[in-house]
């Protein structure tokens, strides 16, 4: 029997690697807040490698979002396998010195909140499910901070021990993880780093090269299949942090 899996931020970058990494013999539920284009495609790519997607949109920054995403998910399936929490997104960068009130809960709510909600509210599918789990997708920035970046990271920092806690608290049911990305060619970056910045991230990669989405979505499945594994979080940054 195949898993059914719902992914958060799914129609670009590591969420949408992550959807056709999952999609032969799967249920995938490809959530989307506004780029309904490139979310249909990657629900055509799900079903053309032979699984079954279902679209959702909702603006997981809001709680009314989140209720929406979680009573689609229960309207749509019985159960749920996996819960990836990838949504999420730097919003905008800020000098520490000029930081903002409604950036900080624009940041968390989009980050933070939305994955501590969505993870609440999957319970009682997961509960339903086959070695149920959920894999939070966190960031670099938890390990080291970044200029102009730290409510960003501040805010993946607490998914990080919120990964710890909850994995106590719903084992031995439920599996908890996370993975921390490092630079990825998403996207993101796209949109908030520089063809400058992006040189100087690959000059001070051991790899000597940004990762790619489906590295990432690699590892999320790596965490899905490895049922000894439960509050950790997985590091995959080319060594650009390293234990």
């Amino acid at each position: 029997m195949g898993k059914t899996i719902l992914i958060t931020g799914a129609s670009t970058g590591i969420g949408a690697a992550t959807a056709r990494r999952f999609a032969a013999g799967n249920q995938v539920i490809v959530h989307y807040h506004s780029s309904s284009v490139a979310a249909e495609q990657v629900a055509a790519d799900v079903v053309r490698a032979g699984g079954t997607a279902h679209l959702a949109r909702a603006n997981l920054a809001t709680e009314a979002g989140c209720r929406d995403l979680a009573s689609f998910a229960a309207e749509t399936c019985d159960r749920l396998d996996v819960l990836v929490n990838n949504t999420g997104s730097l919003v905008r960068r800020c000098p520490a010195r000029q930081l903002e009130w409604q950036l900080m809960l624009d940041t968390f709510a989009l980050n933070t909140f939305s994955t501590m909600m969505m993870s609440s509210l999957c319970i009682p599918l997961l509960e339903r499910g086959e070695h149920p789990c959920i894999v939070n997708v966190t960031s670099i920035a938890v390990r080291h901070g970044a200029p102009s970046a730290t409510i960003y990271g501040a805010a993946k920092g607490a998914l990080d021990t919120f990964t710890r806690g909850l994995a106590k608290e719903l084992a031995p049911t439920i599996r908890v993880n996370a993975v921390a990305p490092g630079v990825i060619d998403t996207p993101f970056h796209a949109r908030v780093t520089t063809p400058e910045k992006m040189a100087e991230f690959k000059a001070s990669t051991p790899l000597k090269r940004v990762g790619q989405p489906e590295e990432i979505a690699a590892a999320i499945a790596f965490l899905v299949d490895n049922l000894f594994m439960t509050g950790e979080t997985l590091d995959v940054n080319g060594g650009w942090f390293m234990r």
